[in-house]
């Protein structure tokens, strides 16, 4: 962490709609005039879309498995240094991965490939991670400890397969064979490196539908945000104003000490109307660590 280049980072398994709070994120940025360095979690991806469908095939053979949640299929330790690198110098290594033809046609290369390794330019106010590893920890590499502002997306499992098997069949071209084979593939990796992160989120906002999601596998729809509520749980709850929060939103209510539930259709003015004073004190916070730089500076 560093007062003087914050980190807030975005983290939910695929599926779990961390690109949708970006949107909430950017009008946060726009309103408060700040310059974010956004980094996508899937340009730390360690193999392109062809070697890692290779890469899939062989753990296959050898009765294994990999997927896009685990280490295997990952560089934690370039994304740990980004962060590092970030938070000491404001500076870093960053680069896309190309989902799309109109993603990579201005790059002249195939979807499902990386742009080259570019230096994050100077004089952004802080960096902006969404993807799936913003609090990884491991044996090796902690990336959450460098992070100022930890948000979790996290919405109930069923809800997060029913987002992935749709989306996946209907903007990527995959069966839903292929989908389902991906979820079971991927439940050990999801297990031991997505969920013990959002133990160490500053918030979570869980997505719970109010419709009958008990077999994700033949959902045809996505609930809406109107059939749904939204759960949203503070680590640290003792300085959160309850009560303020309760009189702004609407149909609002708190399940718990730390915990308030707000109907799913109000979880953007929700994010905007919490994370706003948050992300107004790490700027202050900010300004001031290098004031007090540029006073020591000048002695």
């Amino acid at each position: 962490m560093s007062s003087r280049n914050p980190i807030i980072a975005v983290t939910g398994s695929s599926g779990a709609g961390t690109s949708t709070t970006s949107e909430s994120f950017e009008h946060i940025f726009r309103s408060l005039s700040i310059k974010s360095a956004k980094v996508e979690g899937d340009s730390f991806h360690r193999f392109s879309r062809q070697e890692m469908d290779f890469e899939k095939r062989k753990a296959k053979q050898d009765g294994r498995s990999i997927s896009y949640f685990g280490d295997q299929a990952n560089d934690f330790v370039s994304l740990e240094r980004l962060f590092k690198d970030y938070s000491e110098t404001g500076k870093g290594k960053i680069r896309r991965y190309l989902h799309t033809f109109d993603e990579a046609v201005p790059y002249n290369q195939m979807p499902g490939t990386f742009t080259p390794w570019e230096d994050l330019g100077e004089g952004t106010d802080l960096l902006f991670y969404e993807g799936l590893h913003g609090g990884v920890v491991t044996d090796n590499i902690n990336v959450a400890q460098h992070v100022d502002l930890l948000i979790g997306m996290v919405p109930i499992v069923n809800l997060e397969w029913i987002q992935k098997i749709i989306r996946d069949t209907n903007q990527r071209g995959h069966s839903r064979e292929a989908v389902t084979a991906s979820i079971v593939r991927s439940m050990e990796d999801y297990i031991a490196f997505i969920t013990p992160q959002f133990s160490r989120t500053h918030i979570n906002f869980q997505r719970v539908p109010t419709v009958d999601t008990s077999n994700p596998f033949s959902a045809k729809a996505i609930p809406s945000l109107d059939e749904s509520f939204v759960v949203i749980r503070f680590r640290e709850s003792n300085q959160v104003d309850f009560p303020y929060y309760l009189r702004m939103i609407a149909g609002s209510f708190m399940s718990r000490v730390n915990t308030l539930v707000v109907p799913g259709g109000k979880m953007g003015f929700a994010m905007e109307l919490i994370l706003t004073p948050l992300i107004q004190e790490l700027i202050q916070k900010k300004h001031e660590a290098n004031k007090q730089l540029d006073w020591m500076s000048d002695l």
